[in-house]
């Protein structure tokens, strides 16, 4: 299936129409995977960077958060095991064995992420679906969540670092810590626009650096108390959930804090490939994640009993920072803050990729994308939301102040985010891989009780700051479903006003009118109705060209068209030809770099400086007698004036555009 994405480049019509077939060959291109020539090493290196930025700063702040809520009513060695053994089975059940065993091998062609799985289950069904879309909307609204909660929570507790410094304690305070965070982010995101090409070439190695230096920090306490191995025998966690009852239930939710960037995973596979991202999970990001937990835990195994030993009260310290020697702590904080601001980068790079998707395939209005590298497809940069991501990361950071108010907030999304993923997997399984039912199930319901579990112990932190990303979330929501719905009405509308294309043929063999030479390109999102602009052009002007071609643009539900793919043809009689341009949702659309395509595939004779593109914009009115709400109406109409410009959306030069307009009620 594809569905119509920006494919006519007029307010009313650049939302996505009904679906439509995509010509079987579109579906066929090549995977977009990493780029030959590349070896495994190379590209797992780079993978270090941007796949795990997120999952590697957990250790700053999970373990914390998680004994902080074991420890509410004083610990126990037990207790400290328990929170040790569920954080590494949280990383081996859920990373290991869910995504790197299972969700990474549902990809779209090459290509992962919430998106790119809604479309690979769309096409599984043969069609779109209510259930498959609002999952997938659910998915990306959540999404957005985390890219706006993930650079605050990170930055913050790196910085905080700062004040596990003996000599500095007493200097940086909460504000102090807040400044330099905000100018961390600052320069984050300003530099936004100038790509990160050059520096994203720095982002493997030091994440590498980044994860070596927490193995030996583990494994430095590990030395001193060994006996904190046995927190791998699952029976600790087990006996920790089934004796703690309610409160272990709180823990838990901490505990997920440990497994917050695992989405990473299916959404950078394009980019690296679905091996070297294994391989370096496997055998070096997994590793030095456990051996880091382990030595947290055998560091508080020790504070619990020197406590013992001079009867004193159990002291919560920052565990990560304190585990490293005082002469150390400055450049493990700087490093800690080069990590957070990679994983912060990989982040962004991921809300700006998934909103090129959103676009293509309809679920949000054309806005302005970027490309900020010539040779690297991924590295695009999206102002609006660059502009919006910003403005919530601050209010997020001045809102909560410190990272251990903002964890409360950050679960829920990514949980959310993972019982869409789940579900949507054991679509794909039952009929695109046509698995049998108890196969399929064995997945399910074990993993969809682990997601629940999760879910469900991180609402219960929803008045503590669960209610950020379900606020995001549901705004988004709401944006996307409404731009959705507004489409499909303004086009049911327009079907319903326009004349078939076939009719007007043989309007025109009646009465011809005055022909002019040259070609006029109609854009239109319905090749089979008679474009709007085209009925301007011959009401008003009385007008046809010599040549005249009515064009959609398509999105297709795979990641790239191969180029043999990219365009379809149909004649319709001497004057007429119908031309429709496929991309993937992973491709930002160039009208006159396809028209060229066509030009030298099947010889089309034009001249693109010769050439009038012909737009329909429509002035959008609400009415309360429409489909929606008179407040959703609104909206649509707010996203129809912020959208993108055509123009500039399809690339066409502005010189040859000629836009007719008209007002029309929705």
């Amino acid at each position: 299936m594809a569905s119509e994405a920006s494919g006519v480049p007029t307010p009313a019509d650049s939302a996505p129409a009904a679906s439509c077939d995509v010509p079987p060959q579109a579906s066929h291109g090549p995977s977009h995977g990493p780029a030959k020539g590349h070896g495994v090493f190379a590209l797992a290196l780079g993978s270090v960077g941007v796949v795990f930025g997120d999952i590697g700063t957990s250790p700053l702040y999970a373990f914390k958060e998680a004994l902080h809520v074991a420890a509410a009513d004083g610990v126990t060695r037990a207790e400290i095991l328990g929170t040790v053994s569920l954080a590494l089975w949280a990383l081996i059940l859920v990373v290991t064995v869910k995504y790197v065993l299972f969700i990474m091998r549902a990809d779209n062609k090459g290509e992962g992420g919430v998106l790119s799985l809604m479309a690979l289950a769309q096409r599984a069904i043969g069609h779109r679906t209510t259930l498959v879309f609002t999952l997938g909307v659910i998915g990306a609204a959540l999404f957005y969540g985390d890219a706006v909660i993930t650079p605050a929570i990170s930055v913050l507790s790196a910085v905080e670092g700062v004040r596990t410094i003996p000599s500095l304690e007493h200097v940086f305070n909460t504000q102090m810590v807040m400044l330099i965070a905000t100018v961390m982010l600052l320069g984050l995101f300003f530099i936004q626009s100038h790509g990160t090409a050059k520096v994203g070439q720095l982002f493997g190695p030091i994440c590498a650096f980044w994860f070596a230096t927490m193995f030996a920090l583990g494994l430095y306490h590990l030395l001193d108390n060994p006996g904190v191995f046995r927190a791998i025998n699952p029976y600790y966690a087990v006996r920790f959930l089934t004796h703690h009852g309610f409160a272990g239930f709180l823990v838990l939710g901490a505990v997920f804090l440990t497994v917050t960037g695992a989405e990473a995973l299916t959404a950078d596979m394009g980019h690296f490939g679905r091996w070297p991202i294994q391989a370096a999970w496997l055998f070096f990001v997994l590793p030095c994640l456990a051996i880091n937990y382990l030595g947290q835990g055998a560091f508080a195994l020790q504070e619990y009993d020197a406590a013992q030993h001079a009867g004193r009260a159990f002291r919560e310290l920052n565990w990560f920072f304190e585990m490293a020697p005082d002469v150390l702590r400055l450049p493990l904080v700087i490093l800690a803050g080069a990590a957070t601001v990679i994983a912060s980068q990989a982040v962004i790079t991921g809300a700006f990729s998934l909103t090129q998707q959103a676009i293509q395939l309809g679920l949000l209005p054309r806005l302005d994308v970027r490309r900020t590298s010539e040779t690297q497809s991924g590295q695009i940069f999206v102002p609006q939301l660059n502009t919006m991501l910003l403005i919530g990361v601050l209010a997020v950071m001045l809102t909560f102040k410190t990272s251990s108010a903002l964890a409360h907030a950050y679960g829920l999304a990514v949980t959310g985010t993972m019982v869409v993923t789940t579900f949507m997997a054991f679509i794909v399984m039952r009929r695109l891989w046509k698995w049998k039912l108890p196969a399929a199930l064995a997945f399910l319901v074990p993993f969809m009780a682990l997601d629940l579990a999760f879910l469900s112990a991180n609402a219960l932190r929803f008045f503590t700051g669960g209610w950020l990303p379900v606020l995001i979330g549901a705004a988004l929501f709401t944006v996307m479903t409404t731009w959705v719905r507004g489409a499909q009405i303004l086009s049911d509308k327009t079907r319903r006003d326009s004349v078939p294309l076939v009719d007007l043929m043989e309007i025109l063999r009646a009465r011809a009118p005055h022909r002019a030479p040259g070609t006029a390109i109609f854009l239109t999102s319905d090749p089979d109705m008679t474009p709007v602009a085209l009925m301007h052009n011959l009401k008003h002007n009385k007008v046809l060209h010599e040549r005249n071609v009515v064009l959609t643009v398509r999105t297709a539900e795979t990641p790239r068209v191969a180029e043999e793919d990219r365009i379809r043809t149909q004649a319709i009689n001497a004057d007429f030809k119908k031309v429709e341009i496929f991309y993937g949702f992973m491709e930002s659309p160039n009208v006159p770099k396809a028209l060229a395509l066509l030009r030298k595939q099947q010889g089309l004779k034009f001249d693109i400086m010769a050439t009038s593109f012909f737009l329909g914009r429509r002035s959008i009115v609400p009415s309360a007698n429409s489909g929606m709400p008179l407040w959703q109406d609104r909206i649509f109409i707010f996203l129809m004036k912020n959208a993108a410009n055509p123009t500039d959306f399809f690339k066409i030069p502005p010189g040859r555009v000629v836009e007719l307009g008209a007002q029309v009620t929705v």
